[in-house]
């Protein structure tokens, strides 16, 4: 299929929900000015979360404590370990930023295959590599994955001037959006990275499981009009009319190596800190990740949290820490916070966000069927020989059925006893 010749991946029969709805405590804050995390937020990450635990094995010891109420404390303990292993990540990435050139050149300098797992006797050869790597960005209608697009772009071009590559909506209302899909090759010009834009996700989960199931399970290609059963008629009417002026889609399909998940922080948030009704958005969210077609052998895909430069730090480790148990991932390793700002630490956040899809999705990269393959050669080289000995076997098997039968005809030929004839006649 088209220039990468990956194996479809066949499609399972679940499609039902998987519905997840967790508590949460503590308040909001307010929006802040984007900053950077000080070594003394970090150092004060207790207190930020409350965590109070020095004396509760004695606690344990004094009185019985209830399964239930035992279970609500472990599981506030690992709340505040991971929101500390967050805030500390945000401090190791400004130690980090001199390593900024080092990293961005491995990305430059990847390859598909590259960072492959190579388990056993297993070499590159026995997996079936692509020639570009595919990324496909998934998220809901303002998550931000247009600018998401050209952020990374950014990292990677020389002309920091470059016109941004991606068309950014910003009046969702109006029916703005990506209908259809985008290919972006990252950095331009190269053929080992490229970005898929997609269109936002459904309210309706059965319209995401379906859209997700055809990228994942028959390919992306680049221009696809990508229409929903629940779009109305004069929607449709609208997008047809535009496949005619910007022409025909890509006949090359990609195969789809990897899922970046985009996620809107200020909505997490909002969802975090209000009743059941406003928390409709992160029952979206882990319905639609927990969908089986994006798990690549069981493999997650990673998520971005974009619009983070509008909170403050408390409430952007607060997210990611919910959004890890949501999703059951790691938030410190699995979940990177990537705020509208050019600076080296959201760079550094990029680089090592495509570093994690680039190293999973080869991975996952399916094992050759060698065997099999070796004997369709076999079968190929040799089928012109096969048919030689065929024909030679058929005339030879004829000849020989011949001459049995001639000699067969002899042997049951009448046989003239001419020496009683004679004692006969003289008789």
């Amino acid at each position: 299929m088209g220039g990468d010749t990956l194996t479809p991946r066949s499609s399972s029969p679940e499609e039902e929900s998987w519905l997840l709805d967790q508590d949460v405590s503590q308040s909001s804050s307010s929006l802040h000015l984007p900053y950077h995390p000080r070594k003394q937020e970090v150092e004060t990450v207790n207190e930020e979360c409350g965590f109070r635990f020095g004396g509760f094995e004695e606690e344990v010891g004094r009185r019985n404590i209830s399964t239930n109420s035992l279970e609500l404390e472990i599981n506030q303990r690992n709340r505040c370990k991971a929101f500390k292993e967050v805030l500390q990540s945000y401090d190791q990435l400004q130690s980090r930023t001199e390593s900024l050139k080092e990293a961005k050149s491995k990305i430059l300098s990847y390859r598909p295959g590259e960072w492959i797992d190579k388990a056993g006797s297993m070499n590159l050869s026995d997996y079936n590599v692509p020639k570009t790597t595919t990324l496909l960005l998934v998220g809901s209608k303002g998550s931000g994955k247009s600018s998401l697009v050209n952020r990374i772009s950014k990292v990677f071009d020389d002309d920091k001037f470059a016109p941004e590559r991606a068309q950014v909506s910003y009046n969702y209302s109006a029916g703005e959006g990506t209908y259809f899909l985008r290919e972006y090759m990252i950095p331009r010009g190269s053929s080992s990275i490229c970005i898929y834009d997609t269109r936002s996700l459904s309210d309706d989960s059965s319209d995401n499981i379906a859209m997700l199931k055809n990228w994942i399970t028959k390919g992306v290609r680049h221009g696809e009009l990508l229409i929903r059963p629940s779009d109305n008629s004069s929607l449709r009417t609208r997008m047809k009319c535009k496949v005619r002026k910007n022409g025909s889609q890509s006949k090359e399909a990609k195969m789809v190596n990897f899922v970046i998940f985009v996620v809107n922080g200020i909505a997490v948030l909002k969802s975090m800190d209000s009743e059941d009704e406003g928390k409709k958005y992160t029952q979206m969210i882990a319905t639609t990740f927990n969908c089986p077609y994006l798990s690549f052998k069981d493999d997650k895909p990673v998520v971005v949290i974009t619009h983070g430069d509008l909170l403050s730090l408390s409430d952007r480790a607060r997210v990611r820490v919910q959004l890890g148990e949501l999703l059951g991932i790691p938030p410190a390793k699995q979940i990177f916070d990537i705020p509208e700002s050019c600076d080296p630490v959201t760079e550094l956040t990029i680089i090592d966000m495509l570093r994690y899809s680039l190293e999973h999705a080869d991975k996952n990269l399916p094992h050759r069927h060698w065997l099999a393959e070796k004997v369709c050669r076999c079968r190929a080289s040799l089928s012109p020989y096969i048919y030689v000995l065929i024909i030679l076997g058929i005339a030879i098997i004829s000849i020989t059925i011949k001459h049995m039968h001639i000699r067969h005809a002899s042997k049951s030929k009448p046989h003239v006893d001419w020496h009683a004839i004679r004692h006969l006649w003289l008789d």
